[in-house]
């Protein structure tokens, strides 16, 4: 299901976003003109793998999770968007089609920019464009640690990454923060099964790294040593 109700956030869209830092007024202004706003409902989709469009999306409030299903129908999730994050740039720039789905985890507000407009100003100004080159590469950068992570990397440390990444990205209170997605989606995101994940979150808490309390909360205990198992 879409959930397109306009909800007025394309200005502060615009500001959360490095990409788009360093326009002039002129500039900011064009790229606002062009910029739309919409609301998410849990479990409402962006779009899906396959289909079109042209428009560049950036998460302002909420949580996305970009997935794709393999032969045998199993979800594989590729990555989790926080505010602030952008994507949809490949089915963008290539004009293809998206290569995975979008959904979003929680309520969600996403500001989706228009292509033309996007890449006329990017065009004119070397700046944007150079910010949008490393922000790319960067993307690029992180996917190609990722798969190294999942591939030569023990449970422990993808699990460790991801904790961290949690840490950083969600709210945290009393070094507390809530898992922001569901054990079986985390297993799937660091490319193991809910039964090794418990077994590990588990041994985290007996060496007293973290704390497992209820309802998905975390508390952690030692970040040094987290960012040691994460090879930090």
């Amino acid at each position: 299901m879409y959930y397109t109700q306009n909800c007025n956030h394309q200005s502060s869209c615009l500001r959360i976003v490095p990409v788009f830092q360093g326009l002039d007024h002129e500039e900011l202004a064009t790229i606002q003109s062009v910029t739309n706003s919409s609301c998410y409902k849990k479990g409402d989709y962006i779009f899906r793998e396959g289909e079109h469009s042209d428009s560049l999306f950036v998460v302002h409030e909420g949580l996305i999770k970009l997935s794709k299903l393999n032969e045998e129908g199993k979800e594989q999730i590729i990555r989790l968007l926080f505010p602030g994050d952008f994507f949809g740039q490949f089915a963008l720039l290539q004009n293809s089609n998206h290569y995975a789905n979008a959904e979003a985890l929680e309520q969600t507000t996403i500001c989706s920019i228009e292509k033309a407009a996007f890449l006329d100003t990017l065009g004119k100004n070397p700046t944007m464009a150079l910010h949008f080159i490393n922000a790319l590469n960067n993307r690029l950068f992180l996917a190609d640690e990722w798969m190294s992570l999942l591939s030569l990397m023990e449970v422990e440390k993808r699990l460790a990454r991801v904790i961290l990444l949690f840490f950083e990205k969600v709210e945290v209170r009393n070094n507390e923060f809530m898992l922001p997605i569901p054990k079986k989606d985390l297993a799937s995101l660091i490319g193991t099964t809910p039964e090794t994940l418990s077994r590990k979150l588990l041994s985290f808490a007996e060496q007293e790294i973290i704390a497992v309390k209820q309802r998905r909360v975390i508390q952690v205990l030692n970040l040094d040593t987290l960012k040691d198992l994460a090879g930090l």
